[in-house]
């Protein structure tokens, strides 16, 4: 026993030496929607993400619980639903103090960490005396480059990622945050094009609740065109580590924070706001490549995912406690399909997720999505969902399919594509996704679904009291008072006649006569 003792202890290091970390690439565009050559989109190409995915797992049913950029993100920082993180459930909000991010977390433990182009914001992220913090590392942004379409960042991402690897000590393992500007608006008319190659013929099918119009194609195909370009910046840095040699031990994580800056996409609470693109890649943890997984998964996973393959615990990290779980047992399972059984659904929703109506008020939505159902309860019916109409419809980007469909509405407020985008909704919405996958007919009123409803109307509002929802508890006014970073008020100086900056929108969206 005494030789064994000695054994052990000549040896132990090795033999219980800590796992290797693998180094993280964390890829996040900013406005991509699930369109991918490998989820079957013809009219984007995607050579890079569509090789994480073949080389790794492809996500079917990723979703961000909020899809508007600063929630979204806090919810990927912190591993928190929105409606638990406060003031950073908000657009444009403040970043509580006693909310941690991973990358922070990461930097104490030693972690190189970097980042390049968008982290979390638009918003104000101070410590408890007042000081900004590095929520998501240090910014390289040194290198800039002509970009190929008006509209499009100068940023040149995958140079400054060369230049954080050359600044990553040999001695510790790195985390970089690859933070796409594009595909955000605004676009360059007709560069999918004039500039890409594309034909409007490419696109087999517009969405449901948008008109088959030349215009609304050519907007597309040159979000595509800009989806492309945050592409090609991730085939250079794929390109960067097969050339350093570490590509095969470095984690990738490549998706979206949102759907795309379209009517009834960015901003809203439905399928194809919240459904992002995920495909991750690690050999070194992987039993098997190539695999579809189907599995609900969403952004409350992505901290605890990261801190497990760092190998750091929760409970070391000092982060408010994670709602979320590790992606790392369907990452290194060898199964396709549905993984871990149950995860059969996502919880979605929002609160102001922009200025522009009366008092800075939001349209507070939670909404449970299964693959066959879309169950969603809205809470202030009687305000406007895209944003007032006198201010510019706020939550919806400015751009051209917006133009035409506001303009088709002011020819006829019946017009059902102004109602589907612009229009008021109803305290309830109900959609069967398996024949309405583009979430574009609402059937709460119809008495066949009543039971379906009732169910998943409980099992949404069960799981919110677990997660302390403020709404859940009569409290939901909280996040009207938690007050806009910038653009507070707007509504009321707009009315008195004050400049106010909507740099977002288009002039044309703001409505020149009342609607009622």
């Amino acid at each position: 026993m005494k030789r064994l003792i000695l054994i052990l202890l000549a040896f132990g290091p090795s033999l219980f030496a800590a796992e290797p970390r693998p180094n993280i690439l964390f890829a996040i565009a900013d406005d991509w929607g699930a369109h991918a050559g490998v989820y079957g989109t013809r009219w984007v190409k995607t050579p890079a993400f569509d090789r994480i995915a073949k080389e790794g797992v492809l996500f079917t049913r990723a979703y961000t619980p909020v899809a508007k950029c600063a929630p979204s993100r806090a919810i990927v920082l912190t591993g928190r639903h929105a409606w638990q993180n406060e003031e950073a459930g908000n657009h444009m909000a403040f970043f509580p103090s006693k909310l941690k991010s991973w990358p922070e977390v990461l930097t104490e433990k030693g972690w190189h960490m970097g980042i390049t182009g968008k982290g979390w914001g638009p918003g104000i992220a101070n410590d408890a005396n007042g000081r900004p913090r590095a929520i998501t590392g240090k910014p390289f942004n040194k290198h800039k480059a002509r970009p190929p379409a008006s509209g499009m960042t100068n940023n040149d991402y995958a140079a400054n990622f060369t230049d954080f690897l050359d600044a990553a000590p040999k001695d510790a393992p790195w985390c970089f945050w690859y933070g796409s500007l594009e595909p955000h608006r605004g676009y360059e008319f007709e560069s999918g094009v004039k500039k890409g190659g594309k034909k409007l013929s490419d696109i087999p099918k517009v969405p449901d609740y948008w008109p088959d119009d030349e215009i609304v194609r050519h907007d597309m195909l040159d979000y595509a065109f800009e989806v492309e370009h945050t592409d090609r910046h991730l085939g250079r840095m794929i390109a960067e580590l097969e050339k350093r040699g570490l590509f095969d031990n470095t984690l990738i994580i490549v998706t979206a924070d949102h759907g795309m800056p379209f009517p009834r996409c960015k901003g809203y609470a439905y399928e194809d706001s919240n459904h992002v693109p995920l495909a991750i890649r690690f050999p070194a943890g992987m039993k098997k490549a190539g695999r579809v997984v189907d599995d609900f998964v969403n952004f409350t996973d992505i901290a605890p995912t990261i801190l497990d393959y760092a190998g750091i615990a929760e409970e070391d990290s000092g982060m408010l406690p994670i709602t979320g779980k590790s992606w790392r047992p369907i990452i290194e399972s060898d199964q396709s399909g549905r993984v871990v059984a149950e995860r059969d659904h996502a919880l979605i929703g929002k609160e102001r997720t922009d200025v522009g109506r009366p008092h800075d008020w939001g349209y507070p939505v939670r909404a449970i999505v299964t693959a066959e159902h879309l169950y969603i309860k809205n809470y202030e019916p009687a305000r406007w969902p895209a944003g007032n109409p006198e201010t510019g419809y706020l939550d919806t980007d400015g751009g051209p399919t917006k133009t035409l469909i506001l303009e088709m509405g002011r020819k006829d407020r019946s017009d059902k594509f102004w109602q589907l985008n612009f229009g008021m909704r109803p305290g309830e919405e109900f959609y069967d996704l398996s024949v309405d996958p583009h979430a574009a007919r609402n059937l709460a009123a119809e008495s066949v679904h009543k039971d379906t409803i009732a169910k998943l109307r409980e099992r949404m509002e069960n799981e919110l009291k677990a997660q302390n929802d403020p709404r859940m508890a009569g409290n939901g006014k909280i996040f009207d008072e938690y007050p806009p970073t910038t653009g507070a008020g707007f509504y009321e100086k707009f009315m008195r006649g004050e400049k106010v900056n909507a740099g977002w929108v288009s002039p044309t969206d703001f409505e020149k006569e009342p609607i009622r």
